[in-house]
């Protein structure tokens, strides 16, 4: 009863908070404007119908792709933590965003690809290019929780590398490069929602189906097999996940950092170790968190902003220390 009253709490708090990204902005607009924008366009004042593109065109389609974006990080982080078994690892620890990142930037340099849509499509391909060679490299040595943390580690440093090498060549890449991976709603429109939101919707499935193995998993992988689970399938799925999930995520809105490592801890403290509730209350936890970040960012240094990963790397690293301080991480 516990966990269900505090999911519906946090269902009722993302409402909030999608209300709030929607009605609050770096330019301050009358709640009565905010609410006449929403609804179906009529002859007004130029104050109003100006209203009405920034509430339309600007807030709806960046608080739509927070929301996703939200909902993608905090259950791969919750899955990356379950696969490694690791209380520190976050989806990035996979390769998946430098794989996406190595990828934006071979397209802007070689291709000269431009746009959010261009950006988001070849991010996404790099993200699962990375992910394939992971568990590649991991399957070697039987794809345990150790040898995936080393193969991700291994070719993010050379990701990372090539990327750097790229950017620091050529001035236009670097530009290029620099607008995407601060990571950031602003500046994208539904296109980039309706192209990344099918990846996202697949990816929560197979999240939210993998909470009864990842328990299982979670005994050890002897116990796993003695109980008759596939332990590589298992693993296969799961990373399958995170990449769906993580390289839609980060080739919308550029790299998202401690999102993932931060949410599946303030979980566990209300789920317990239960990973059938860890992912869906770390997806929803997620998506409050990326939308309260953007929201603050907007506020905070009016009439500019402070992008949403910038504010969440604020909040996530007093949140990280204080728990290593603490020591209150959680065995996974």
């Amino acid at each position: 009863m516990r966990r269900w009253t505090a999911f519906l709490l946090l269902i009722a708090v993302l409402v909030v908070s999608v209300i709030a990204s929607v009605a609050i902005g770096t330019r301050s607009l009358p709640l009565a404007e905010v609410v006449d924008a929403l609804l179906p366009y009529r002859d007004s004042t130029p104050t109003s119908a100006d209203a009405v593109g920034i509430v339309r065109e600007l807030r709806i389609p960046r608080t739509a792709l927070g929301l996703i974006v939200g909902l993608a990080i905090g259950a791969a982080g919750a899955l990356a933590q379950g696969h490694t078994r690791n209380p520190l690892a976050d989806p990035g620890m996979l390769g998946v965003n430098a794989g996406a990142a190595c990828a934006v930037v071979v397209g802007v340099y070689v291709l000269g690809i431009q746009g959010p849509v261009a950006f988001m499509l070849f991010g996404l391909i790099g993200a699962l290019i990375a992910s394939a060679a992971v568990f590649g490299l991991a399957s070697l040595s039987g794809a345990g929780p150790l040898t995936l943390v080393l193969a991700g580690t291994g070719l993010s440093a050379l990701l990372l590398a090539i990327t750097s090498g790229i950017v620091l060549s050529d001035s236009v890449t670097l530009d290029a490069w620099r607008f995407w991976n601060v990571g950031s709603t602003a500046g994208r429109g539904m296109d980039v929602f309706w192209a990344g939101l099918p990846f996202i919707v697949v990816g929560l499935l197979l999240a939210l189906g993998s909470g009864f193995f990842l328990n299982v998993l979670s005994l050890g992988d002897d116990m796993t097999e003695s109980l008759g689970s596939r332990v590589m399938v298992i693993r296969a799925v799961g990373i399958g996940a995170i990449t769906l999930l993580i390289g839609a995520a980060t080739a919308a809105c550029g790299p998202i950092t401690f999102l993932g490592l931060v949410v599946p801890h303030i979980a566990r403290v209300i789920t317990g170790p239960d990973y059938r509730w860890i992912i869906p209350y770390s997806a929803l936890l997620g998506a409050i968190l990326m939308l309260v970040c953007d929201v603050l960012g907007r506020v905070i240094a009016r009439p500019g902003e402070v992008q949403v990963g910038v504010v969440l790397a604020l909040v996530g690293a007093p949140f990280l220390i204080a728990l290593v301080r603490t020591k209150r991480l959680a065995a996974v």
